[in-house]
């Protein structure tokens, strides 16, 4: 087979922080694949054919990105951030185990990103020490687990970072999430809310837990929750986040 499936990331939105090894499997692909808005941020150009589809279709995407590799295609499937993160990586090998066995000859790769999570924790250093990140979403899994692994996470005293904490479908789930924390935490651990990161119009706001409030997110914001050990330094230009490394 002489087709191949590159799985790239393609950052937090800023242009500059798409690798130049990304970069480089874009200007060779002959198929981009990828979630709407993603795609949207490939220039279009002669010889390359965009294919966008829905947020919901990971599996489907998968199974037509490898079926065009297996015909000979340059394919790259694009997600935000970081593609092993939370992304297309993992849809794309569900898809290789599944589907017929040639498809396992192919050329498939995975090029890192920056993900989001990374992005936001440079407002300062709150993952500086042991952390974990925790998808908020209950579309793949039950809420009850995804509680369970926010309690064992706060009483182990982690950093936490949440991806896709609230939506307009799921209004009540990142409600329910700082009820967790509280319950479990109980104190005024800072938690930063990122929006937008690494674009022109991002927001960063810190605020104590106490007065954290589900409509501070939304699906375009990480959510970085401190230990009990994280810091925030004022300073002229604004607050520094910041998880000490002997926490």
């Amino acid at each position: 087979m002489t087709g191949s499936v590159i799985i790239a990331g393609l950052g937090p939105g800023n242009p500059d922080m798409v690798t130049p090894e990304v970069a480089d499997a874009l200007a060779q692909a002959t198929d981009i694949v990828g979630y709407i808005p993603y795609v949207a941020r490939i220039p279009p150009r002669d010889g390359l054919t965009l294919h966008a589809s829905d947020n919901r279709v990971e599996i489907d995407r998968s199974r037509h990105a490898l079926e065009m590799a297996a015909g000979g295609k340059r394919v790259v499937v694009v997600s935000s951030g970081d593609p092993g993160v939370f992304a297309m990586a993992a849809a794309v090998f569900e898809a290789l185990e599944a589907g017929p066995q040639d498809w396992r000859a192919l050329d498939i790769r995975v090029l890192p990103g920056i993900t989001a999570m990374l992005a936001a924790a440079a407002a300062g250093a709150p993952l500086g020490h042991d952390f974990c990140a925790i998808n908020l979403s209950d579309n793949l899994k039950p809420w009850d687990l995804i509680e369970k692994r926010l309690r064992l996470a706060a009483e182990a005293d982690f950093a936490m970072a949440f991806y896709n904490p609230r939506s307009k479908s799921r209004p009540d789930g990142f409600a329910r999430a700082l009820d967790v924390l509280r319950e479990a935490c109980g104190d005024a651990r800072p938690i930063l809310f990122a929006r937008n990161v690494s674009r022109p119009d991002q927001s960063l706001r810190i605020v104590p837990l106490t007065d954290a409030t589900p409509d501070m997110a939304d699906m375009r914001t990480m959510v970085i929750a401190g230990s009990s050990a994280t810091r925030v330094i004022d300073t002229p230009r604004g607050p520094i986040l910041y998880t000490p490394r002997s926490a």
